[in-house]
């Protein structure tokens, strides 16, 4: 999935690449889910083809109705009894999200499985809520209902009433808005809700609980004598927190997708559940890694310049994953700089490799040591190319998924960071690893790989000892930071930046 189109791409722990939607549920909820719970057109239409050659429909004529519709039912109530929590049994209630827009072409089957599916569970078991915009138009600013009028006659001309409409807008609906789209959208007036711009994310279930979102869902679904008020304390406490934070850390975020910030929505997110922790507000600053590069002095002298001034007044310095060989140069310059300075670095995925070529290049004088994956013919491959399946394939040739790393040296900084464990579970999405060969060299010039896989071949954690921070991991920690819980290798980096390191961890020593 290319991350121009798509932004990020969430992984499971399961090893399944699916949409950023997955990761803002596995985040808002604190949920693991699998790849069961992202269900595509291509994966349902797959299915339907495989049973049709296997002789399951024993030769009748296959057609979107039922057979597409049928498997979208089957595939939406054999997922709703997999528990995504860590409990036993299955989930209480089951949350769909139908992207796309009503009247699209590719959502048609998705919404008459949705009809059928309604009248067959029965109506005390379905409960669809409708999102929708309401644009303010012109100088007058009037909120429009138009829109949404339309979407809701469209989407009951296909079989289905909207029970609840969540309106998004800019500003809270006036009266006599939620009184028109209660009128013509045939919603009571209580079940409109408005989800208005907040000053940041973990405000949005506070405003729904304040509309009383909860009773109307329960009540659709007869759950009002079963189900307790909603607890929201953290939330709360975690909203308003936020709102009251004045201090910042500024940190340079080098990558090569920085045109489109949700290419790295979880670094982001990640990134401000750490500095959270540390009670400070992330001051993200997007560096296009070309932009550093020396050929860029002369193409464009003033983004160089503005990117170097950039980089220079960062507390510290983050290269993300990535693939493909643009911006390369300007990646290994930045870890250049933060290595030579002192200056706090976590390089993850692409961004370990960088530093390890960098270190390659710079420390022990190999000018030509690179990736096989940018240089073929490179004399000294300090990374290479290691998939877990086929070479011929872009498809399931990844490390993919959550696997095990153990750590070596008990005593280094990211065994600390993480409660001194043996062990770390983290999610993986690469092809290319530190080439086991050359691990005997870096380290006698000072690189520690202090974290490997179990077979001991695979390289997942490097630091070096000399400097205040310097970290690189081969798999992805930003999949697994939640609000209130942040991922252990951020959280050091940003107390690294803030110089509370070592305060951090003398205290997490005498703790435990």
């Amino acid at each position: 999935m290319s991350p121009f189109e798509h932004g990020e791409v969430f992984v499971l722990d399961d090893g399944g690449e699916v949409d950023l939607d997955l990761g803002n549920y596995e985040r808002f909820l604190d949920v693991t889910l699998t790849r069961d719970n992202n269900i595509t057109t291509g994966k349902i239409y797959q299915s339907v083809l495989e049973k049709e050659r296997r002789g399951d429909y024993l030769g009748k004529t296959v057609q979107v109705v039922p057979h597409i519709t049928d498997a979208i039912k089957t595939w939406i109530e054999s997922v709703s009894v997999i528990p995504v929590d860590g409990k036993e049994g299955p989930a209480d209630v089951c949350v769909i999200e139908l992207g796309g827009t009503v009247g699209d072409i590719e959502s048609m089957p998705f919404i008459e499985a949705l009809r059928q599916l309604s009248f067959s569970v029965g109506q005390e078991n379905f409960c669809l809520i409708h999102v929708s915009l309401i644009p303010v138009l012109g100088v007058v600013g009037e909120q429009k209902t138009k829109p949404t009028q339309h979407s809701v006659r469209e989407l009951r001309a296909l079989g289905l009433t909207p029970h609840l409409l969540a309106c998004r807008s800019a500003e809270p609906l006036l009266e006599n808005t939620k009184q028109k789209l209660s009128q013509f959208c045939h919603v009571t007036a209580g079940n409109i809700l408005n989800i208005h711009d907040v000053p940041n994310i973990w405000h949005v279930p506070l405003l729904l609980r304040n509309q009383n979102a909860h009773h109307s869902i329960l009540q659709q679904l007869n759950l009002l004598s079963i189900a307790g008020p909603p607890d929201l304390r953290d939330w709360t406490k975690m909203a308003e927190t936020y709102d009251n934070l004045t201090n910042s850390v500024r940190i340079a975020m080098v990558g090569k997708y920085v045109g489109l910030a949700d290419s790295y929505l979880s670094v982001v997110k990640a990134l401000l559940h750490a500095c959270v922790a540390c009670s400070l507000k992330p001051s993200i600053d997007w560096i296009a890694a070309s932009d550093l590069e020396d050929d860029s002095a002369k193409l464009i002298p003033e983004a160089h310049a503005a990117a170097w001034g950039t980089l220079k007044n960062a507390a510290c310095v983050l290269v993300p994953g990535g693939f493909g060989d643009r911006g390369v140069r300007g990646m290994v310059l930045a870890a250049k700089y933060a290595r030579e300075n002192n200056v706090p670095y976590l390089g993850i995925c692409l961004g370990m490799q960088i530093s390890v070529i960098e270190f390659a290049r710079s420390v022990l004088g190999l000018e030509r040591a690179d990736s096989t994956e940018f240089d073929a013919q490179t004399p000294n491959p300090v990374v290479i190319f290691m998939p877990e399946g086929s070479r011929t394939h872009m498809g399931s040739t990844m490390r993919l998924g959550s696997r095990r790393t153990l750590f070596q040296a008990p005593d280094c900084t990211t065994s600390k960071l993480y409660h001194n464990s043996e062990y770390v579970d983290e999610r993986h999405r690469h092809r290319y690893e530190v080439n086991p060969d050359v691990i005997g060299v870096l380290e006698e010039a000072g690189l520690k790989f202090v974290g490997k896989d179990d077979s001991g071949r695979r390289m997942e954690i490097l630091e070096l000892p000399s400097h205040p921070f310097y970290v690189g991991v081969q798999f992805h920690p930003e999949f697994k930071s939640r609000p209130g819980r942040p991922s252990p290798l951020f959280l050091g980096l940003i107390l690294a930046a803030t110089g509370q390191l070592e305060t951090y961890l003398d205290q997490n020593q005498n703790s435990s």
